[in-house]
This record gives structure tokens, C-alpha cells and sequence, in this order.
């Protein structure tokens, strides 16, 4: 199957031939980049990953890289030597509603107290690895 999105103007669109994992991240660094109480990433392999247009990077941090559209603003990817050989996508940039489940929270210490969580999915900190 294949899976296409997205940016918010189609400036950078993207296609990925399988996906891996589907989970929320509760960061702080993906809450300030996304301006959002927490963000659904798609995990892929990067070699099954492609996308056109001119996708920015900015280091967030010493290991990792957020991809953004420079046109309208819209963080796509996530890349980090963490998990190398992946490239993670937003979830809700894809063109299919329902690409794959979230089946957990990550760094569920970090989240905010201002979001009602009624979902069983397990809660992991970030040393639950």
C-alpha cells in the first residue's frame, strides 16, 4: 500500500510504501514545535520514504532534525540518530484518515495537565526506551 500527504499549502508532498508504528509524543520539544499539547507520529524506514519539494531541517536538538515546508510552516518529519534509519511522519498530514492506530503516549512525563486522556493506550517515559 502506499501512503501520500502533505503540507498545509502541497508545496512538499510525501509518499511512504509501508509505515512501522503509529504513537503519540508528549516532548516538550514536539509541544513547541507544533504549538500543540502533544503530536501522532507515523514511523517508516526511510528507504521506504520519499517526498518532493524543499523541506527545511532544523537541528532541535544535538541528534535530531524536525522538516518543515519554508512556505507555510507545517513540521512534517522527524529524523534522529536515536532511531536511525527511520524517518517519522505527522500523523495528520497524511491523506488517509486512518493510516495506522497510536498504540502508546511517549514521554508521558512531559504532558499537559490540560488534555482529558481517555484512551488505555500505555504510557511510557522516555527511559522506558
Amino acid at each position: 500500500m502506499k501512503y501520500t500527504g502533505s503540507c498545509l499549502c502541497g508545496s512538499i508532498t510525501f509518499r511512504a510504501d509501508s509505515v512501522k508504528w503509529c504513537g503519540h509524543c508528549h516532548c516538550s520539544l514536539c509541544q513547541r514545535a507544533h504549538g500543540a499539547a502533544f503530536v501522532t507520529w507515523v514511523g517508516v524506514s526511510a528507504d521506504v520514504a520519499s517526498f518532493e519539494g524543499e523541506v527545511h531541517w532544523h537541528a532541535s536538538s544535538p541528534d535530531s532534525e524536525r522538516g518543515f515546508c519554508p512556505a507555510c510552516g507545517s513540521t512534517l518529519f522527524f529524523r534522529s540518530k536515536r532511531w536511525p534509519g527511520e524517518l517519522h511522519i505527522v500523523r495528520a498530514n497524511f491523506d488517509a484518515e486512518c493510516v495506522i492506530e497510536p498504540r502508546a503516549h511517549g514521554y508521558w512525563e512531559t504532558h499537559v495537565s490540560w488534555v482529558d486522556y481517555k484512551d488505555d493506550l500505555p504510557k511510557k517515559v522516555s527511559n522506558d526506551g
